[in-house]
């Protein structure tokens, strides 16, 4: 079984900085991969940005409306994810998951297994 938890969400004005964290539990291959997601009020689960967890590539994959403003990383010492998030936009305001699943990096949330409960994220303009 794995689980995992994200933090890091809150209000941040249109501009500022914030960094969700997804802390992953239970038993992780180099052949998973995490991904995170948001899903804003009455709209679908949107792919924000995934990587391998381990292994040789990171096979980092980001939205384009993220590219350039996110960055995703991973510390595998401390079985986190992370996604750095930049000159946030009002439009970025979601409810962020993060999630894992075995294979390479993809977009669909579909592909993805095991989910968090999310992280709220309120950017004020």
């Amino acid at each position: 079984q794995v689980q995992l938890a994200e933090s890091g969400g809150g209000l941040v004005q249109a501009g500022d900085s914030l960094r969700l964290s997804c802390t992953i539990s239970g038993r992780t291959f180099s052949s998973h991969a995490v991904g995170w997601f948001r899903q804003a009020p009455g709209k679908g689960r949107e792919f924000v940005a995934a990587m391998r967890w381990s292994g040789g590539g990171d096979g980092v994959r980001y939205a384009d409306f993220v590219r350039g403003r996110f960055t995703i990383s991973r510390d595998r010492s401390a079985s986190a994810v992370y996604l750095q998030m930049n000159s946030l936009k009002p439009e970025d305001e979601a409810m962020y998951f993060c999630a894992r699943r075995v294979g390479a990096p993809t977009t669909g949330a579909s592909d993805y297994d095991f989910w968090g409960q999310g992280t709220q994220v309120t950017v004020s303009s």
